[in-house]
């Protein structure tokens, strides 16, 4: 089964990001939207994974969130990587901080012990909420830089808990699901 492990927002606060990008939802530029249900933070991109592996990992994330405290999480403004102007990634700004640095690290050291490799690129934490459809074209992104950057939104969230999720790809767009959840400071 397809895993990674998340950080997913309240239901509100989703429902509250999709229509602070409404706007451009509504314009003509060739994006997927993600679903406002399926808006989360990765913090750790498994991939494919044997079900009787699935009580190793689960242990391996209640190791590396058993004694962090829950924290606030700042959610603010949007962008695209590599850039608005040829999007590839489409996603909601999340400010980094020690906490967050802290819970990703910890989850990076103990999949390794458990056979994940470890990620190679910066931690860069962001909520993806869309992707440009593969026959879009550089010309199909004009204004979007502008209009990307007239959009606001700001969120103070409090992460108490780690998720364990299984993705299931179909036509449709991708189905979530909670495989195991990880309370932060169970050991406190």
């Amino acid at each position: 089964m397809r895993l990674f492990v998340a950080i997913n927002l309240p239901i509100e606060e989703r429902e509250r990001l999709s229509r602070a990008v409404r706007e451009l939802q509504e314009r003509t530029y060739p994006i997927r939207w993600v679903k406002a249900a399926n808006v989360h933070l990765t913090l750790k991109f498994l991939g494919e994974v044997a079900e009787e592996r699935l009580a190793v990992v689960s242990r391996a994330i209640d190791s590396a969130t058993g004694d962090l405290v829950p924290f606030q999480l700042d959610v603010r403004d949007f962008g695209a990587f590599p850039s608005a102007r040829r999007p590839r990634v489409v996603w909601a700004g999340i400010e980094s901080c020690e906490a967050l640095e802290a819970l990703q690290d910890r989850l990076e050291s103990d999949m390794e012990s458990v056979g994940f490799e470890r990620e190679q690129r910066p931690f860069h934490p962001h909520l993806t909420l869309g992707r440009p459809r593969k026959s879009a074209s550089a010309g199909d992104f004009r204004g979007f830089d502008e209009a990307i950057s007239r959009l606001t939104f700001h969120a103070r969230l409090p992460v108490e808990a780690v998720d364990l999720m299984g993705s299931v790809l179909r036509p449709t767009g991708a189905v979530y699901t909670i495989i195991h959840s990880a309370a932060l400071g169970r050991a406190s």
